[in-house]
Protein backbone atom coordinates (compact mmCIF):
# COMPACT_ATOMS: atom_id res chain seq x y z
CA UNK A 1 0.00 0.00 0.00
CA UNK A 2 0.78 3.61 -0.70
CA UNK A 3 -0.42 6.14 1.08
CA UNK A 4 -0.50 10.20 0.58
CA UNK A 5 -2.52 12.97 2.03
CA UNK A 6 -3.69 16.49 1.54
CA UNK A 7 -4.38 17.99 4.74
CA UNK A 8 -6.83 21.28 4.92
CA UNK A 9 -7.09 23.21 7.87
CA UNK A 10 -8.36 26.68 8.41
CA UNK A 11 -6.41 29.20 10.07
CA UNK A 12 -6.47 31.01 13.13
CA UNK A 13 -7.45 34.65 11.78
CA UNK A 14 -9.86 36.92 12.88
CA UNK A 15 -11.02 38.33 9.05
CA UNK A 16 -11.10 36.41 5.96
CA UNK A 17 -8.09 35.92 3.57
CA UNK A 18 -9.24 38.39 0.80
CA UNK A 19 -11.56 40.87 2.94
CA UNK A 20 -12.89 42.16 6.25
CA UNK A 21 -15.71 39.81 7.14
CA UNK A 22 -15.49 37.97 10.21
CA UNK A 23 -14.42 34.16 10.27
CA UNK A 24 -17.15 32.84 13.49
CA UNK A 25 -19.05 31.46 10.39
CA UNK A 26 -20.49 28.67 12.80
CA UNK A 27 -21.76 31.38 15.23
CA UNK A 28 -23.66 33.36 12.58
CA UNK A 29 -27.10 33.22 10.82
CA UNK A 30 -26.56 31.79 7.41
CA UNK A 31 -24.88 33.77 4.62
CA UNK A 32 -24.69 36.94 7.48
CA UNK A 33 -20.92 37.16 7.27
CA UNK A 34 -20.58 38.03 3.81
CA UNK A 35 -19.98 40.77 1.87
CA UNK A 36 -19.37 41.51 -2.35
CA UNK A 37 -15.74 40.20 -2.26
CA UNK A 38 -16.15 36.28 -0.96
CA UNK A 39 -19.50 36.28 -2.98
CA UNK A 40 -17.55 37.23 -6.08
CA UNK A 41 -19.91 40.03 -7.12
CA UNK A 42 -19.18 41.43 -10.39
CA UNK A 43 -16.72 44.18 -10.43
CA UNK A 44 -15.51 42.89 -6.56
CA UNK A 45 -11.73 42.53 -6.46
CA UNK A 46 -10.22 40.50 -3.35
CA UNK A 47 -8.13 42.95 -0.38
CA UNK A 48 -4.58 42.33 -0.41
CA UNK A 49 -3.86 38.59 1.11
CA UNK A 50 -3.97 38.49 5.15
CA UNK A 51 -0.90 39.49 6.57
CA UNK A 52 -1.57 37.27 9.56
CA UNK A 53 -2.84 34.07 7.46
CA UNK A 54 0.68 34.63 5.27
CA UNK A 55 2.65 34.37 8.69
CA UNK A 56 0.53 31.57 10.04
CA UNK A 57 1.72 29.55 6.74
CA UNK A 58 5.24 30.50 6.88
CA UNK A 59 5.29 29.62 10.71
CA UNK A 60 3.70 26.29 10.22
CA UNK A 61 5.39 25.44 7.09
CA UNK A 62 9.25 25.79 8.93
CA UNK A 63 7.84 23.86 11.85
CA UNK A 64 7.51 21.20 9.72
CA UNK A 65 11.26 21.56 8.59
CA UNK A 66 10.35 22.83 5.12
CA UNK A 67 12.36 25.40 3.10
CA UNK A 68 10.61 28.40 2.14
CA UNK A 69 10.59 29.64 -1.56
CA UNK A 70 13.03 32.15 -1.82
CA UNK A 71 10.85 33.35 -5.61
CA UNK A 72 7.70 35.19 -6.12
CA UNK A 73 5.20 33.43 -5.13
CA UNK A 74 1.56 34.06 -5.95
CA UNK A 75 -1.91 33.09 -6.04
CA UNK A 76 -3.72 31.17 -8.99
CA UNK A 77 -7.52 30.70 -10.02
CA UNK A 78 -8.61 26.95 -9.82
CA UNK A 79 -11.27 26.42 -11.81
CA UNK A 80 -14.43 24.11 -11.21
CA UNK A 81 -18.14 23.79 -11.24
CA UNK A 82 -19.59 22.97 -7.91
CA UNK A 83 -22.87 25.35 -5.64
CA UNK A 84 -20.38 26.47 -2.75
CA UNK A 85 -18.06 28.34 -5.16
CA UNK A 86 -19.82 31.36 -5.99
CA UNK A 87 -16.95 32.72 -8.59
CA UNK A 88 -16.53 29.35 -10.13
CA UNK A 89 -12.63 29.13 -9.26
CA UNK A 90 -10.97 28.90 -5.83
CA UNK A 91 -7.95 31.03 -5.09
CA UNK A 92 -4.96 28.92 -4.51
CA UNK A 93 -1.17 29.73 -3.87
CA UNK A 94 1.95 28.29 -5.40
CA UNK A 95 3.98 26.29 -2.35
CA UNK A 96 5.04 28.95 0.06
CA UNK A 97 7.39 25.87 1.74
CA UNK A 98 8.17 22.60 0.50
CA UNK A 99 10.74 19.43 1.20
CA UNK A 100 9.75 19.70 4.86
CA UNK A 101 9.58 16.79 7.00
CA UNK A 102 7.54 15.57 10.14
CA UNK A 103 8.86 12.18 11.89
CA UNK A 104 10.18 10.85 8.43
CA UNK A 105 7.18 11.48 6.29
CA UNK A 106 8.06 14.17 3.28
CA UNK A 107 6.03 16.97 3.28
CA UNK A 108 5.92 17.77 -0.78
CA UNK A 109 4.47 20.84 0.15
CA UNK A 110 2.35 23.90 2.23
CA UNK A 111 0.57 26.12 0.05
CA UNK A 112 -2.35 28.87 1.17
CA UNK A 113 -5.90 29.06 -0.09
CA UNK A 114 -9.30 30.39 0.42
CA UNK A 115 -12.30 27.86 2.03
CA UNK A 116 -15.26 27.74 -0.17
CA UNK A 117 -19.30 28.09 1.15
CA UNK A 118 -21.10 25.20 2.31
CA UNK A 119 -23.34 23.19 0.56
CA UNK A 120 -26.13 21.24 1.63
CA UNK A 121 -27.18 19.12 -1.32
CA UNK A 122 -29.92 17.28 0.88
CA UNK A 123 -31.40 20.65 1.22
CA UNK A 124 -30.78 21.93 -1.93
CA UNK A 125 -28.81 25.32 0.29
CA UNK A 126 -25.44 26.94 0.77
CA UNK A 127 -24.12 28.89 3.21
CA UNK A 128 -21.43 31.23 2.02
CA UNK A 129 -20.07 32.28 5.61
CA UNK A 130 -17.06 29.73 5.92
CA UNK A 131 -16.42 31.06 2.40
CA UNK A 132 -12.78 32.68 2.12
CA UNK A 133 -11.36 31.95 5.51
CA UNK A 134 -7.87 31.19 4.74
CA UNK A 135 -6.83 27.48 4.42
CA UNK A 136 -3.23 25.84 5.00
CA UNK A 137 -2.68 22.68 2.59
CA UNK A 138 -0.37 19.96 3.49
CA UNK A 139 0.55 17.66 1.03
CA UNK A 140 2.69 14.46 2.05
CA UNK A 141 4.74 12.34 -0.28
CA UNK A 142 3.09 8.39 -0.07
CA UNK A 143 4.92 7.14 2.35
CA UNK A 144 2.55 6.01 4.32
CA UNK A 145 1.92 1.78 3.84
CA UNK A 146 -0.92 1.69 6.29
CA UNK A 147 -3.89 2.93 7.99
CA UNK A 148 -2.01 2.81 11.44
CA UNK A 149 1.13 4.81 9.95
CA UNK A 150 -1.37 7.10 8.37
CA UNK A 151 -3.22 7.81 11.33
CA UNK A 152 0.17 7.70 13.83
CA UNK A 153 0.92 10.87 11.05
CA UNK A 154 -2.46 13.02 11.56
CA UNK A 155 -2.09 12.66 15.38
CA UNK A 156 1.41 13.98 14.99
CA UNK A 157 0.69 16.67 12.73
CA UNK A 158 -2.46 17.75 14.63
CA UNK A 159 -0.08 18.64 17.24
CA UNK A 160 2.10 20.58 15.45
CA UNK A 161 -0.54 22.46 14.10
CA UNK A 162 -1.87 23.17 17.85
CA UNK A 163 1.64 24.24 18.35
CA UNK A 164 1.88 26.63 15.97
CA UNK A 165 -0.89 28.62 17.43
CA UNK A 166 -1.34 29.79 13.51
CA UNK A 167 -4.83 26.79 12.77
CA UNK A 168 -8.05 25.74 14.60
CA UNK A 169 -6.97 21.78 14.77
CA UNK A 170 -8.91 18.81 13.70
CA UNK A 171 -12.22 20.42 14.11
CA UNK A 172 -11.68 21.95 11.01
CA UNK A 173 -9.80 19.23 9.43
CA UNK A 174 -10.84 18.09 5.48
CA UNK A 175 -8.17 15.10 4.16
CA UNK A 176 -8.44 14.05 0.91
CA UNK A 177 -6.52 10.24 1.07
CA UNK A 178 -4.43 9.31 -1.95
CA UNK A 179 -4.23 5.54 -1.72
CA UNK A 180 -2.64 2.45 -3.82
CA UNK A 181 -1.69 -1.00 -4.02
CA UNK A 182 0.91 -2.87 -5.63
CA UNK A 183 1.97 0.30 -7.75
CA UNK A 184 -1.69 0.17 -9.09
CA UNK A 185 -3.74 3.22 -10.45
CA UNK A 186 -4.49 5.00 -7.29
CA UNK A 187 -8.27 6.46 -5.45
CA UNK A 188 -8.82 9.65 -3.95
CA UNK A 189 -11.25 9.77 -1.24
CA UNK A 190 -12.40 13.33 -0.29
CA UNK A 191 -15.29 14.17 3.12
CA UNK A 192 -12.72 12.71 5.80
CA UNK A 193 -13.05 15.14 8.51
CA UNK A 194 -11.46 13.35 11.40
CA UNK A 195 -8.63 11.30 12.01
CA UNK A 196 -10.60 8.36 12.73
CA UNK A 197 -12.46 8.83 9.43
CA UNK A 198 -9.34 8.86 7.87
CA UNK A 199 -8.16 5.83 9.16
CA UNK A 200 -11.37 4.18 8.47
CA UNK A 201 -11.90 5.01 4.89
CA UNK A 202 -7.99 3.91 4.30
CA UNK A 203 -9.25 0.53 6.32
CA UNK A 204 -11.88 0.27 3.69
CA UNK A 205 -10.97 1.23 0.67
CA UNK A 206 -7.44 -1.07 1.09
CA UNK A 207 -10.10 -4.08 1.40
CA UNK A 208 -12.04 -3.10 -1.52
CA UNK A 209 -8.58 -2.89 -3.89
CA UNK A 210 -7.64 -5.94 -2.77
CA UNK A 211 -10.80 -7.81 -3.19
CA UNK A 212 -10.42 -6.44 -7.16
CA UNK A 213 -6.93 -7.59 -7.83
CA UNK A 214 -7.75 -11.01 -6.41
CA UNK A 215 -10.68 -10.97 -9.18
CA UNK A 216 -8.30 -10.29 -11.79
CA UNK A 217 -10.33 -6.30 -12.02
CA UNK A 218 -7.82 -3.18 -12.82
CA UNK A 219 -8.31 -0.49 -10.41
CA UNK A 220 -9.74 2.85 -12.04
CA UNK A 221 -8.12 6.20 -11.20
CA UNK A 222 -11.00 7.52 -9.63
CA UNK A 223 -12.22 9.87 -7.00
CA UNK A 224 -14.61 8.39 -4.35
CA UNK A 225 -16.59 9.89 -1.39
CA UNK A 226 -16.11 8.66 2.43
CA UNK A 227 -19.60 8.20 3.67
CA UNK A 228 -18.92 8.46 7.49
CA UNK A 229 -22.33 7.22 8.34
CA UNK A 230 -21.85 3.70 6.55
CA UNK A 231 -18.14 3.44 7.00
CA UNK A 232 -17.59 2.80 3.45
CA UNK A 233 -16.40 4.97 0.44
CA UNK A 234 -18.98 5.16 -3.10
CA UNK A 235 -17.47 6.90 -6.61
CA UNK A 236 -17.79 10.32 -7.40
CA UNK A 237 -15.79 11.02 -10.37
CA UNK A 238 -12.80 9.90 -12.41
CA UNK A 239 -10.22 11.11 -10.84
CA UNK A 240 -8.63 15.05 -12.29
CA UNK A 241 -5.18 15.85 -13.43
CA UNK A 242 -3.73 19.39 -12.36
CA UNK A 243 -4.69 20.43 -16.33
CA UNK A 244 -8.76 19.84 -16.09
CA UNK A 245 -8.17 23.25 -13.29
CA UNK A 246 -7.21 25.16 -15.82
CA UNK A 247 -4.95 27.38 -13.05
CA UNK A 248 -4.09 30.43 -14.19
CA UNK A 249 -2.13 33.29 -12.10
CA UNK A 250 -4.97 35.65 -10.60
CA UNK A 251 -4.82 39.29 -12.23
CA UNK A 252 -6.34 40.78 -9.54
CA UNK A 253 -3.31 39.86 -6.64
CA UNK A 254 0.27 40.93 -6.68
CA UNK A 255 2.86 38.70 -6.52
CA UNK A 256 4.73 38.60 -2.87
CA UNK A 257 8.04 37.71 -1.57
CA UNK A 258 8.96 36.00 1.73
CA UNK A 259 11.94 38.19 2.60
CA UNK A 260 14.52 36.41 4.48
CA UNK A 261 14.36 39.01 7.72
CA UNK A 262 10.72 38.27 7.77
CA UNK A 263 10.89 34.44 7.71
CA UNK A 264 13.79 34.50 10.61
CA UNK A 265 11.73 36.60 12.67
CA UNK A 266 9.00 33.87 12.22
CA UNK A 267 11.73 31.07 12.92
CA UNK A 268 13.08 32.76 16.33
CA UNK A 269 9.69 33.43 17.76
CA UNK A 270 7.86 29.94 16.92
CA UNK A 271 7.53 27.56 19.22
CA UNK A 272 9.44 23.97 19.10
CA UNK A 273 7.89 21.32 17.29
CA UNK A 274 6.46 19.09 19.61
CA UNK A 275 7.75 16.08 17.53
CA UNK A 276 11.37 17.31 18.01
CA UNK A 277 10.60 18.63 21.88
CA UNK A 278 9.95 14.69 22.67
CA UNK A 279 13.05 13.66 21.51
CA UNK A 280 14.42 16.31 23.31
CA UNK A 281 12.45 15.54 26.56
CA UNK A 282 14.08 11.90 25.85
CA UNK A 283 17.57 12.93 25.96
CA UNK A 284 17.80 16.15 28.28
CA UNK A 285 15.17 14.45 31.36
CA UNK A 286 16.53 10.89 30.99
CA UNK A 287 12.48 9.99 30.53
CA UNK A 288 10.85 7.73 28.71
CA UNK A 289 9.50 8.49 25.30
CA UNK A 290 6.06 7.31 26.17
CA UNK A 291 6.06 9.74 29.03
CA UNK A 292 7.68 12.83 26.28
CA UNK A 293 4.97 11.69 24.42
CA UNK A 294 2.33 12.62 26.60
CA UNK A 295 3.50 15.69 28.37
CA UNK A 296 3.88 16.94 25.07
CA UNK A 297 0.57 16.52 24.19
CA UNK A 298 -0.22 19.99 24.82
CA UNK A 299 2.28 23.33 24.99
CA UNK A 300 1.22 24.35 28.37
CA UNK A 301 1.62 20.94 29.37
CA UNK A 302 4.80 20.64 28.41
CA UNK A 303 5.74 24.12 29.45
CA UNK A 304 4.51 23.69 32.90
CA UNK A 305 6.52 20.05 32.85
CA UNK A 306 10.33 21.91 32.50
CA UNK A 307 9.19 24.13 34.81
CA UNK A 308 8.46 21.79 37.45
CA UNK A 309 11.80 19.63 36.60
CA UNK A 310 13.78 22.69 38.11
CA UNK A 311 12.73 21.49 41.19
CA UNK A 312 11.49 18.04 40.88
CA UNK A 313 13.15 15.29 39.88
CA UNK A 314 12.61 14.98 36.36
CA UNK A 315 11.61 11.00 36.44
CA UNK A 316 9.92 11.24 39.07
CA UNK A 317 7.56 14.21 38.34
CA UNK A 318 7.02 13.00 34.32
CA UNK A 319 5.96 9.84 36.41
CA UNK A 320 3.06 11.80 38.09
CA UNK A 321 1.99 14.32 35.58
CA UNK A 322 2.02 11.61 32.69
CA UNK A 323 -0.25 9.52 35.03
CA UNK A 324 -2.19 11.19 37.92
CA UNK A 325 -2.30 14.61 36.09
CA UNK A 326 -3.66 13.00 33.30
CA UNK A 327 -5.88 10.81 34.66
CA UNK A 328 -7.75 13.85 36.74
CA UNK A 329 -7.63 16.04 33.37
CA UNK A 330 -9.06 13.41 31.31
CA UNK A 331 -12.04 12.68 34.03
CA UNK A 332 -12.73 16.59 33.87
CA UNK A 333 -12.93 16.36 29.83
CA UNK A 334 -10.72 19.83 30.39
CA UNK A 335 -7.17 20.99 28.67
CA UNK A 336 -4.51 21.46 31.21
CA UNK A 337 -4.76 24.86 30.16
CA UNK A 338 -8.39 24.82 31.24
CA UNK A 339 -7.64 23.26 34.01
CA UNK A 340 -5.45 26.46 35.63
CA UNK A 341 -3.20 23.93 37.38
CA UNK A 342 -0.22 25.75 37.60
CA UNK A 343 3.95 24.62 38.03
CA UNK A 344 3.67 25.83 41.48
CA UNK A 345 0.53 23.63 42.73
CA UNK A 346 2.58 20.52 40.88
CA UNK A 347 5.72 21.76 42.76
CA UNK A 348 4.30 22.22 45.90
CA UNK A 349 2.27 18.34 45.72
CA UNK A 350 5.35 16.48 44.19
CA UNK A 351 7.57 17.87 47.07
CA UNK A 352 5.19 17.02 49.57
CA UNK A 353 5.27 13.13 47.93
CA UNK A 354 9.51 13.39 47.91
CA UNK A 355 9.85 14.39 51.58
CA UNK A 356 7.38 11.79 52.54
CA UNK A 357 5.15 14.46 54.22
CA UNK A 358 1.90 12.51 52.62
CA UNK A 359 0.92 9.25 51.13
CA UNK A 360 1.08 8.10 47.59
CA UNK A 361 -2.80 7.77 48.68
CA UNK A 362 -2.97 11.48 50.19
CA UNK A 363 -1.32 13.13 46.87
CA UNK A 364 -4.34 10.99 44.45
CA UNK A 365 -6.97 13.05 46.54
CA UNK A 366 -5.16 16.34 46.21
CA UNK A 367 -4.68 16.03 42.82
CA UNK A 368 -8.20 15.39 41.92
CA UNK A 369 -9.25 18.72 43.77
CA UNK A 370 -6.59 21.35 41.82
CA UNK A 371 -8.85 21.86 38.33
CA UNK A 372 -9.80 25.33 38.79
CA UNK A 373 -8.58 25.65 42.71
CA UNK A 374 -6.13 28.15 43.39
CA UNK A 375 -5.48 26.41 46.55
CA UNK A 376 -1.52 25.50 47.31
CA UNK A 377 -1.44 21.43 47.59
CA UNK A 378 -0.45 21.90 50.63
CA UNK A 379 -3.40 23.87 52.04
CA UNK A 380 -5.56 21.40 51.13
CA UNK A 381 -3.80 18.51 52.46
CA UNK A 382 -4.23 20.14 56.27
CA UNK A 383 -7.39 21.01 55.73
CA UNK A 384 -8.53 17.15 54.71
CA UNK A 385 -6.00 16.13 57.26
CA UNK A 386 -4.00 14.34 55.22
CA UNK A 387 -0.29 15.30 56.07
CA UNK A 388 1.54 12.76 57.95
CA UNK A 389 3.28 9.35 56.88
CA UNK A 390 2.70 6.89 59.72
CA UNK A 391 5.77 4.50 60.88
CA UNK A 392 6.10 0.54 60.02
CA UNK A 393 5.67 -0.48 63.29
CA UNK A 394 2.37 1.64 63.37
CA UNK A 395 1.01 -0.27 59.97
CA UNK A 396 2.19 -3.32 61.32
CA UNK A 397 -0.70 -3.08 63.97
CA UNK A 398 -2.96 -2.05 61.67
CA UNK A 399 -2.35 -4.99 58.97
CA UNK A 400 -2.51 -7.35 62.11
CA UNK A 401 -5.74 -5.66 63.45
CA UNK A 402 -7.10 -5.87 59.58
CA UNK A 403 -6.09 -9.63 59.11
CA UNK A 404 -7.39 -10.68 62.50
CA UNK A 405 -10.78 -8.69 61.80
CA UNK A 406 -11.44 -10.33 58.31
CA UNK A 407 -11.17 -14.21 58.34
CA UNK A 408 -13.38 -14.50 55.25
CA UNK A 409 -11.05 -12.20 53.10
CA UNK A 410 -8.11 -13.65 54.52
CA UNK A 411 -9.08 -17.22 53.51
CA UNK A 412 -10.33 -15.91 49.95
CA UNK A 413 -6.49 -14.57 49.43
CA UNK A 414 -5.64 -17.77 49.91
CA UNK A 415 -7.62 -19.44 47.40
CA UNK A 416 -6.23 -16.90 44.98
CA UNK A 417 -8.92 -14.59 45.28
CA UNK A 418 -6.95 -10.86 44.11
CA UNK A 419 -9.96 -8.77 45.21
CA UNK A 420 -9.13 -10.29 49.38
CA UNK A 421 -5.89 -8.42 48.92
CA UNK A 422 -7.07 -4.91 47.78
CA UNK A 423 -10.11 -5.04 50.38
CA UNK A 424 -7.23 -5.99 53.50
CA UNK A 425 -5.24 -3.25 51.60
CA UNK A 426 -8.41 -0.74 51.67
CA UNK A 427 -9.08 -1.89 55.98
CA UNK A 428 -5.43 -0.74 56.30
CA UNK A 429 -5.91 2.95 54.98
CA UNK A 430 -9.34 2.71 57.12
CA UNK A 431 -7.47 2.06 60.25
CA UNK A 432 -4.68 4.55 59.56
CA UNK A 433 -6.84 7.16 58.19
CA UNK A 434 -5.29 6.61 54.76
CA UNK A 435 -1.36 7.91 56.61
CA UNK A 436 -0.12 4.66 55.60
CA UNK A 437 1.64 3.32 51.61
CA UNK A 438 -0.32 1.19 49.55
CA UNK A 439 2.54 -0.16 48.41
CA UNK A 440 4.36 -0.82 51.52
CA UNK A 441 1.17 -1.96 53.03
CA UNK A 442 0.66 -4.58 50.07
CA UNK A 443 4.42 -5.84 51.11
CA UNK A 444 3.72 -6.22 55.03
CA UNK A 445 0.08 -7.82 54.79
CA UNK A 446 1.59 -10.50 51.74
CA UNK A 447 4.67 -11.18 53.96
CA UNK A 448 2.49 -11.78 57.27
CA UNK A 449 0.13 -13.54 55.61
CA UNK A 450 2.90 -15.97 54.05
CA UNK A 451 4.30 -16.65 57.41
Amino acid sequence: MKCGLEIHVQLETDSKLFCTCHTNYQDAPANSNICHVCLNQPGAKPYPPNKEALDGAVKIALMLACKISPDMTYFQRKHYDYPDLSSGYQRTSVPIGYEGDLNGIRIREVHLEEDPGQYKPDLGIVDFNRSGIPLIEIVTEPDMKSPEEARTFLKELIRVLEYSGSARGEGTMRADVNISLEGGKRAEIKNINSIKGAYKALKFEMVRQKNLLKRGIEIKQETRAFLESQMITVPMRLKEEAEDYRYIPDPDLPPMLAEEARVEAIREAMPEPSHIKTDRFVEEYGIEKTHAKVLTSELELANAFEEVAKTVDPEFAALWMRDELKRVIYYNKMSFKESEITPAQIIDLLSMLQDKKITTKAGQRIVEKLPKNHVMPHKIAEDLGLIGVVEEDVVMNAVKQAINENPEAVSDYHEGKKNAMNFLIGQVMRITRGKADPGETFKLIEGYLKE
